[in-house]
């Protein structure tokens, strides 16, 4: 029985009619990128193995019950497309660059579409929908066909994979936490190759602390430990219901932004008390102390040290030791009657 192509593969499909328009801006992020594990130039030998291993594996899996789910449907409708010999893929390469033919392009990306398949697999324990990994990688295999070269010694899925890799890792970064964890490159490269090398650390036999990892990545130690925390930390959302049948949410339980009624309230009581106080005090000082308390230090606009000297034919100098020794028996006078308040002034 035939199989009904997914919506997945029709996607390709169109895109690669597209290949040529795809923007470019998605490709500056993900330069830096490629440089995590190596250059796309390796040759057919580094991944030669590992594809063979592929092909036996898809071979195993062709006997397969009927799929049920999206991803599973999906990899069934890719086990239709078979691998391409060397004379095959430089044919359609031919084809396509020489002679714009849609049809041997469309062929290249469904023959070579295990390879996202593969790479988005080893990120699979990133808590990320696999199929969004794998259509992300697919996004940089069609990125891969308009970059590769067929005349050097290397096979296309071998330099496609750099490409796939490089989007996947970017998908990664941007949705792996609603925060967004790597805002510079130092800390992008760090989130790509923190994980890698503490597995790599624990093969050997080694104890991946701080220490060792910032020597062997050559980053500050503090880099690593705060690198680590961000991705050994788990996030919330406030929206979410606290219970099963949705009442409430975890932004209940935020305390309030507003200052607590019984603190308003204290704070109202202890400006009208201030207030009167200070209109007792006003009326046990001379009528120049009252002025300057008025005009120099309760006015929203007060007047000058110097206007007060002139007003009053005394110094600058004169004005301002009255207006300390104002202040002064304002504080003595409050403190009678208002406890603790050396404290409320701080």
């Amino acid at each position: 029985m035939a199989i009904k192509p997914s919506k997945s593969s029709k996607r390709i499909n169109a895109e690669v009619i597209d290949v040529e328009s795809h923007p470019s801006d998605t490709v500056d992020s993900t330069e830096e990128i490629l440089l995590v594990d190596g250059s796309p130039e390796d040759t057919e030998a580094d991944v030669k193995e590992d594809h063979t291993k592929d092909e036996a594996n898809w071979e195993s899996l062709s006997t397969a019950l009927t799929p049920t789910t999206t991803l599973s449907r999906y990899l069934a409708e890719v086990r239709r497309y078979p691998f391409l010999s060397k004379e095959e893929e430089l044919q359609l390469f031919h084809e396509y660059q020489q002679l714009g033919t849609r049809e041997a392009a469309v062929k290249l990306i469904l023959a070579n579409l295990r390879v996202s398949v593969k790479i988005a697999s080893e990120y699979g324990l990133a808590g990320l929908d696999q199929m969004d990994l794998i259509q992300e990688g697919n996004v940089g295999l069609l990125q891969a066909m308009k970059k590769f070269d067929p005349t050097k010694n290397v096979r296309f899925y071998a330099y496609a994979a750099w490409w796939v890799r490089a989007f996947v890792l970017r998908y990664l970064l941007n949705n792996f936490r609603l925060v967004k964890i790597g805002t510079t490159q130092e800390q992008r490269r760090l989130f790509y190759n923190l994980r890698r090398e503490k597995a790599k650390l624990e093969r050997q036999g080694y104890v991946p602390d701080p220490k060792l990892l910032a020597d062997r990545l050559n980053v500050r130690e503090r880099d690593v430990v705060e690198m680590d925390q961000r991705l050994g930390s788990w996030e919330l959302s406030l929206d979410q219901p606290m219970t099963e049948e949705g009442e409430g949410t975890f932004h209940d339980l935020l305390p309030a932004i507003q200052t607590p009624v019984d603190d308003q309230l204290g704070r109202t009581q202890l400006r009208l008390l201030f207030r009167k106080k200070l209109a007792e005090f006003a009326r046990t000082l001379t009528e120049r102390e009252e002025d300057i308390l008025r005009n120099r230090m309760l006015s929203e606009t007060p007047v000058t040290l110097e206007d007060l000297g002139k007003k009053y034919s005394i110094t600058k100098e004169r004005s301002r030791q009255i207006e300390a020794k104002i202040i002064n028996k304002l504080r003595e006078f409050m403190k009678k009657d208002i406890h603790d308040f050396e404290l409320l002034a701080e």
